[in-house]
């Protein structure tokens, strides 16, 4: 019996190490958003929210480094697409050629980080991203949102643009990178 437990409680743990937002303990969840769904546009194959089902709500992110471990999707900034509204920090639209991120929640730090360029490494290349929007890690499941879940405490939500210039394949929406403040 000890064993049978030994090894569930090990199963669980390397199941939860490789959820997006298991980043690091000490930003934990700080409570969870009821599901509803709605007319989610699917451009960048998006995650929907679904009717019943909680999400995750996150306050905080990992600590920032000069190699901050995170999660890089990919997300259209242009009208009309999964990026819903327009980025929070100038109100804007922006192309998908653009080189151009949102950060989730704590990373963003209520605007602290808006207009500022961030270092990402992935595929053995780096990259400067303008920061231009909140991935928000509170807030979802509504009109505002394009009816996706709040991020996770750890994403990095791209342009096409970044994916492009990392030599990242896009079908794969999600890639584990480092990433840090630029200059």
């Amino acid at each position: 019996m000890a064993i049978f437990l030994l090894i569930a409680l090990s199963t669980t743990h390397l199941a939860s190490s490789l959820r997006p937002g298991a980043v690091l303990a000490t930003c934990r969840a700080s409570g969870y958003l009821p599901g509803k769904s709605g007319n989610c546009e699917k451009s960048n194959d998006p995650d929907c929210c679904e009717d019943g089902k909680s999400y995750p709500q996150y306050h905080c992110s990992p600590p920032v480094t000069s190699a901050t471990s995170a999660v890089l999707t990919l997300n259209s900034f242009e009208k009309g697409k999964d990026g819903g509204g327009p980025s929070e920090c100038d109100n804007a639209y922006h192309s998908d050629s653009e080189m151009v991120v949102a950060l989730s929640t704590g990373w963003f730090a209520g605007m602290a980080r808006c207009g500022h360029r961030v270092r990402i490494t992935a595929n053995g290349k780096s990259v400067y991203a303008k920061v231009v929007d909140e991935c928000d890690s509170v807030n979802g499941c509504d009109d505002e949102h394009n009816y996706e879940p709040p991020c996770d405490n750890n994403i990095v939500d791209a342009s096409p643009a970044v994916w492009d210039a990392l030599g990242l394949d896009k079908s794969v929406g999600m890639v584990h990178i480092t990433w840090s403040d630029g200059d």
